[in-house]
Order: structure tokens, then C-alpha cells, then sequence
């Protein structure tokens, strides 16, 4: 992606200036964001040529300050021009790093992924429940199968995640892992989180989902009928494990409860009415659904 770079050398002067030399500092500016670096070097005000960023005059010491200058926008340039060539992401921070010799720490899609559902999982109970961090990790393993499968890698920088990385992974998840229309849409949509963590940090300089078009397709839920509810209440199971999972999905059918409303279901919910009929009372205190106690008379509780 091509950028618009440019080095500056300036004179910048304490708030307590009074006379007297002044330090010279660089500034790199990449697409109007700028940093800036010391030059460890100082020269009087009125010497200073702000057109060319030079110290004017011929004597030696002023030769060797506009030399030593010089070396520095050489190497400057030189940081800019390894970055180019290794295909980096260019800012004004990624050369100044290089140019001052510090270890690029470098941002990976994995990384990134992996320390989302660690933190996900310290917030299970509170902000998230555990079903939510489940899907993310798996999420995650298909992401590193897919990084497996394409690209024979196990990480990749966030600059390589394209709109052609999208649109591979969305069919990497239809055709190899053979997931449903809704199922890769939610997938996506899992990892379409990890991106925009990204771009709101400025790891990403463009959201590669922009273009991308998906959405989950309705699906027809098929009712069981009172005939076939009774086949499965009938049904000779082979242990109680089995037993008690029948009647949990039983007892689902006939409140209108879901599995997990269900799982944290206390004795102390279920409450006698005015209308002398037993009922449910939500986490607020209101009356819910009454439950088919005839369904669980004769049955274990």
C-alpha cells in the first residue's frame, strides 16, 4: 500500500527558552501521523536554515553537524526502505523503531484471537457464558486449521488478512469443514469480531469485510406432534442416564423452557399461584409459564 513519508529536521525549543543553543529534533510523518526522535544534537537559532533543516556556515563545526544530519536521513530513509521491501506495514512509528535498531513486535491474527478468548474465559459467569467462550474456541481452531490448509502457516500478520483471506475462509468452512449456511455465517461472524478489534486498535489499517456479503438464511423448525411426544415418553431407555436426559427434553417441550433456563432451574422458582396452579417465577420475580405438572406426575422430578 503505498504511503506518503516525509523527514523533517527542526530546532524545538523548551517553554522555559530563554537564549542559548537549541536541541535539533527529526520528525518522520507517515500519512499525516508523525513521530518524533531527538537528534542529540543543539545549535543557535539564528543559524538554523528552516528551509533545508541545515545549519548554515562553513566551518568545521558546522560541516560536521550538517554531515551528521545528513547520516541520519540516510538511515532514516534506509529504515523505510527495508520496511517497503519486507512488505511491513509504514507508519512514522515502524521506521523510527527501525531506524533506532528496537525488535518489531509484530501483531498476529492468531495472537490476537487467542488473547481475546483468554480473556473471554476469565469473564465466563459474568459477562459471558460459557457456551460463548466454547464457540470461540472453536472458532479459533478452525481459523488455525484454515491458516493450515491454505497458507501451510500457523500464524499470519494482520496485513496478509484480505479480502481474499475472507472470502477463502468462508468457503474453507462450506466445502472442508462442511458447515451449513448458518453455521459459516456464524463463524464468520466470530471472527468478523477478532477483525474489528483490530482496525478500533489501528493493527489494521482497512476492515477487509467491507465487501463481504453473508447472512443467515430462515430455517423451518419442525414441531413434534402430540403423537410422537408420547412415542418418546414411552420409549425403554437402557440406563437412567438416559432416562433423565429423555425427561429433561420432555419437560423442555411441555414448558416452553430452553435447556439452559431448565439447567439453572431451583426448587425455590417454582411457585404456588393465586389460581392455585404451580409456576415458574424469572430471576425479576415475575410468574413465567406453569409447568405440565401432569406430565410430571409418575415421574422422576
Amino acid at each position: 500500500m503505498k504511503t506518503n513519508f516525509s523527514l523533517l529536521f527542526y530546532l524545538k525549543k523548551s517553554k522555559n527558552y530563554q537564549n542559548g543553543p537549541v536541541a535539533i529534533y527529526m520528525r518522520i510523518t507517515v500519512d499525516g501521523k508523525r513521530s518524533e526522535i531527538t537528534t542529540g544534537r543543539s545549535c543557535e537559532p539564528e543559524k538554523w536554515i528552516v528551509a533545508t533543516g541545515r545549519i548554515n556556515g562553513k566551518k568545521e563545526d558546522a560541516r560536521s553537524l550538517n554531515a551528521y544530519l545528513t547520516d541520519l536521513q540516510m538511515k532514516v530513509y534506509e529504515a523505510h526502505r527495508q520496511l517497503t521491501l519486507g512488505d511491513k506495514l509504514i507508519t512514522a512509528e515502524a521506521i523510527r523503531d527501525r531506524f533506532q535498531g528496537k525488535e518489531e513486535k509484530q501483531t498476529t491474527l492468531i495472537g490476537v484471537f487467542t488473547e481475546h478468548n483468554r480473556k473471554m474465559e476469565v469473564l465466563v459467569g459474568t459477562e459471558y457464558t460459557k457456551g460463548t467462550a466454547q464457540r470461540y474456541r472453536t472458532s479459533l481452531k478452525h481459523t488455525e486449521d484454515f491458516l493450515q490448509w491454505k497458507y501451510s502457516v500457523s500464524d499470519v500478520e494482520l496485513k496478509k488478512v484480505n479480502h481474499e483471506f475472507i472470502t477463502e475462509y468462508d468457503f474453507y468452512l462450506r466445502s472442508v469443514r462442511k458447515c451449513n449456511n448458518n453455521s459459516a455465517v456464524k463463524y464468520m461472524k466470530n471472527f468478523g469480531k477478532i477483525i474489528r478489534i483490530c482496525v478500533s486498535n489501528e493493527w489494521m489499517s482497512f476492515n477487509p469485510f467491507l465487501n463481504y456479503k453473508n447472512k443467515v438464511k430462515p430455517v423451518e423448525r419442525v414441531c413434534l406432534n402430540e403423537e410422537e411426544i408420547e412415542k418418546i415418553a414411552r420409549k425403554p431407555m437402557v440406563s437412567e442416564r438416559l432416562e433423565q436426559v429423555r425427561d429433561i427434553f420432555l419437560f423442555c417441550c411441555f414448558t416452553g423452557l430452553s435447556y439452559i433456563d431448565v439447567k439453572q432451574l431451583r426448587e425455590t422458582d417454582i411457585v404456588l399461584g393465586i389460581d392455585g396452579e404451580y409456576w415458574f417465577r424469572s430471576k425479576d420475580r415475575r410468574p413465567m409459564f406453569p409447568p405440565v405438572y401432569h406430565y410430571c406426575q409418575g415421574r422422576p422430578h
